[in-house]
């Protein structure tokens, strides 16, 4: 075969302890649109930062036509080769077209001013020899998100860059704009660019590819003509799920049908999720599931108090949950292990202890003064609970790993003792004994009769829940009961009917 547009061997990435990447390859020839999926860290963004020359790899090689990847430091170089267009723009929104297109590169006259004149004449030729119908004078904030993309795509074009990496393209475009978009990839490969599509929406993938690769757990899995590969083997590929592991599953004991809802919500609507109806019984693990993109996230944090929808209503215990405001939210018996425990659940400057009790200083204090010796012991009793290894609650909370910090956000959402426990990608970037210990936990919280919501990418962490929900687009598209099968989830996450 002829030599490869790009190719990749051998890449690993670590940071710290964290493998993000084992072992990453990629082959892709001129001319073709090639598919990479991936469940969510399989280190599908890992390779991409490697082939965009944004990081090197800490082993590997990568070539552009048979020749070794550029410096790093050599960015025109890049350029010349390789463009990513990302989920979020990354053109100047408040400049025209042309002076996005032209950025940091305007033609100039004599004296060395900028020449709007030739500026405009070429922005046009660019918008022009790509067929991007966009006015070169229009607000790039004016667009829609297809135009911008475009825009993006032809700047990368007019560096001489052949090689373009969509980056979920598809995740704010209605099914129109898809097709728009499909469209006119296919006419750009007439055009020989060459394009590497990374989407969680599998029919895509049939739709406008022809090679697909499978990264799983930051390795290579396979590489194949999209044509050879039915929907249930690509699925299978990138849950790496053997029969064998699947009657392993622990049974779980049935939710008692007589207990109490704890959540109940109706026709919740956000600018992320629409109409959404769910309940949650006291003693249930209801998990939500979906692709970053499908408003998993926000529909929990709705329950948190970070966010307030736009329709529908939600109650807990009868009462009516108050959205909008966090405190009001714990006040009415919610716990909640934020998304982000760097940002959101942790304050660094203050000890174990501190952290830990953040929502129970009403309860060791009076007339807004805590008892320290109060909040220690307090604080002392949920190290013990939460197997938090640290030398006290005194000491500082960064100083902790990371399964033991989250472990302290953990035991913050249960001190209040919550009604209704929100735990939003609990064991994400833990080791594997603090993933299990966090784990019981959640359990021990459905054993004392708490209403638990789920939210995460990682199966392990949907295969202890009673039924998991699936959300698509901002909707809930599937329920699986206890006992489903990686594929049978997967393929309602990518929105495939897994028989297909």
């Amino acid at each position: 075969m002829s030599t490869p547009l790009v190719e990749a061997r051998g890449i690993a990435k670590r940071y710290g302890p964290t493998v993000a990447l084992a072992d990453g390859q990629l082959t892709v020839y001129a001319g073709e649109s090639h598919a990479l999926v991936g469940r969510n860290g399989a280190g599908k963004s890992t390779l991409v930062t490697v082939l965009t020359g944004l990081q090197a790899p800490d082993e590997g090689t990568v070539r552009f036509d048979g020749e070794p990847a550029p410096a790093l430091t050599d960015r025109d170089a890049w350029r010349r080769k390789v463009a990513c267009v990302y989920q979020k723009p990354t053109v100047v929104p408040e400049l025209t077209v042309a002076e996005n297109l032209f950025i940091n590169r305007q033609p100039r006259s004599r004296g060395g001013f900028i020449s709007w004149r030739r500026l405009r004449s070429e922005a046009a030729e660019v918008l022009d020899t790509w067929d991007v119908r966009v006015d070169p004078e229009a607000r790039t904030a004016d667009l829609k998100v297809e135009d911008r993309q475009m825009v993006e795509i032809a700047r990368a074009l007019s560096f001489g860059a052949r090689f373009i990496v969509l980056d979920e393209p598809t995740a704010q475009l209605d099914n129109r704009e898809i097709e728009r978009l499909f469209t006119r990839m296919r006419a750009l490969q007439e055009s020989g660019v060459t394009f590497l599509f990374i989407s969680h929406h599998l029919q895509e993938v049939y739709e406008v590819c022809q090679t697909v690769t499978v990264l799983r757990d930051a390795r290579w899995i396979t590489t194949a003509p999209v044509a050879d590969l039915p929907r249930a083997a690509l699925v299978e590929a990138m849950a790496g799920e053997s029969i064998a592991a699947v009657e392993e599953k622990a049974a779980r004991g049935d939710v008692n049908a007589h207990a109490p809802v704890v959540l109940e919500a109706h026709g919740l609507t956000s600018d992320a999720y629409e109409s959404v109806d769910l309940s949650v019984r006291g003693g249930e693990v209801v998990g939500l599931a979906g692709s970053s993109g499908s408003g998993k996230i926000e529909l929990a944090e709705s329950f948190t108090g970070l966010h307030t929808p736009t329709a529908g209503t939600a109650r807990l215990d009868g009462q009516r949950l108050p959205f909008g405001d966090v405190t009001a939210a714990l006040r009415a018996g919610v716990g909640c292990v934020p998304r982000d425990r760097h940002g959101q659940g942790l304050v660094f400057g203050m000890t174990v202890g501190d952290n830990a009790t953040l929502t129970v200083l009403d309860r060791l204090g009076r007339y807004g003064f805590v008892g320290t010796e109060r909040r220690r012991g307090f604080a002392g009793e949920l190290i013990e609970r939460l197997d938090i290894h640290t030398e006290g609650p005194d000491q500082p909370v960064s100083d902790l790993s990371g399964g033991n910090a989250q472990k302290v956000v953990m035991a913050r959402a249960l001190a209040s003792d919550p009604r209704l426990l929100v735990l939003i990608n609990p064991t994400a970037g833990v080791d594997v004994k603090s993933k299990e210990s966090l784990l019981s936990r959640m359990d021990s919280a459905r054993d004392d009769g708490t209403a638990v919501l789920v939210v995460s990418d990682e199966l392990d962490d949907l295969r202890r829940c009673d039924r998991v929900l699936v959300l698509f687009h901002g909707r809930v598209v599937a329920e699986h009961p206890a006992g489903w099968r990686d594929h049978e989830l997967i393929a309602s996450i990518e929105g495939v009917d897994h028989h297909g």
